[in-house]
């Protein structure tokens, strides 16, 4: 397929309820949306970046001038035939993975519509995968222990068995205990996005005692040398993040047992074809994946969907019902939580949601389109 021409959208939506992490609190969320256009079909990606540079360097005004002047010029007029093309386009450009990522995962779709095929299919090669996958929930800090608890019962009694509590120092052992002690059975784990250093190994003790499914990325986003001191005092897994950022990190993680358990964000480490390596190696090596999240649209949460229908992806994921996110989402059908804590994986071809182009338009802030 030639590539005939590539937009770029810049989008602000309202957050249903603020999220707060280590990083401060969050109300709205901008990001870039990215078409390319084809034989008549449309791919859609999602930009993961941020407004600003705290859970990555990578802000969506990076993002937007990599990819305007770098990526898409590569791509615009170019045969493409299979994910790698796109790969290829951009293998000069170091750093930057969510812009890479954006348009990468828009071709993803792309050729899975012009194969008539749902994304799932397409990245399980034709073996038989999951109609439904496992998911859970992040409930962020909350101005006090009574409306977090509140929070987390809600998401219970709404049906999701997996919680996620976000921490910070001065906000991690007692709250946890106290949700812990609340719900005994609860598939519960914590992450402290980057937070803490080696001196706070004492927090991650107690913890440790709490029955949790694992600890995601207690230190430096960097590092990988501290994560296995640590991981080597502890029974609970820890689980990177911010760390590993390509293949190639997940790969000296593991040498050095840094982690027993990776977080797999597709923006993150690059795109799809960077996030199935990493699912390979780690299925190779007995180490669990699951699907992070970052607060996407249904076009991101349909990607999230479709990579966790990969055979490595046995801890349930950040992808949680589109009613968690937005009040209307720029995209449809939105993902309704079933009864036993999972999502649906759609069956049209692509990633099998489809945007409303009024929605779209009403929540736009720039439009560039490249031809």
């Amino acid at each position: 397929m030639k590539i005939e021409r590539i937009e770029l959208h810049l989008i602000e939506l309202a957050l249903v309820h603020p999220f707060e992490t280590s990083f401060g609190r969050q109300a709205t969320r901008a990001c870039i949306l990215v078409s390319v256009h084809a034989g008549g079909l449309t791919g859609w990606g999602e930009c993961t970046a941020e407004s600003g540079p705290w859970y990555s360097c990578e802000t969506v005004e990076t993002a937007w001038h990599i990819l305007r002047d770098f990526l898409v010029p590569q791509l615009l007029g170019k045969a493409v035939s299979s994910p790698a093309d796109v790969v290829a386009c951009s293998r000069r450009i170091r750093g930057h993975p969510m812009a890479r990522a954006a348009l990468e995962n828009a071709v993803w779709d792309l050729l899975a519509q012009a194969d008539s095929v749902p994304l799932a299919a397409m990245l399980n090669q034709g073996a038989p995968y999951r109609e439904r996958v496992t998911v859970g929930v992040s409930v962020g800090i909350e101005p006090t222990l009574g409306e977090l608890l509140e929070r987390v019962a809600q998401y219970v009694d709404e049906g999701y068995a997996r919680v996620k509590l976000k921490i910070k120092p001065g906000w991690d052992v007692d709250v946890v205990r106290a949700v812990r002690e609340r719900w005994p059975d609860l598939m519960l784990q914590v992450d402290a996005n980057s937070a803490y250093t080696p001196a706070d190994t004492p927090v991650f003790q107690e913890l440790d005692r709490l029955g949790l499914l694992l600890i995601e990325q207690p230190f430096h986003y960097d590092d990988i040398v501290d994560h296995a001191r640590l991981q080597a005092v502890l029974r609970t897994p820890i689980c990177l993040d911010e760390s590993i950022r390509a293949p190639e990190h997940a790969r000296w993680a593991l040498e050095i047992g840094a982690c027993r358990v990776i977080n797999i964000k597709v923006g993150r480490v690059g795109g799809l074809s960077a996030a199935c390596q990493i699912h390979d190696l780690c299925s190779e090596r007995g180490i669990p994946v699951w699907c992070g999240g970052m607060l996407e649209t249904n076009i991101g949460r349909a990607l999230n969907v479709a990579v966790a229908t990969l055979p490595g992806f046995t801890l349930p994921g950040d992808i949680s019902a589109s009613a968690r996110y937005y009040r209307q989402d720029i995209a449809e059908p939105n993902f309704e939580l079933n009864e036993d804590s999972t999502l649906t994986v759609p069956r049209r071809a692509g990633l099998g949601v489809q945007i409303v182009p009024d929605r779209l338009a009403a929540v736009r802030l720039r439009h560039l389109v490249c031809t």
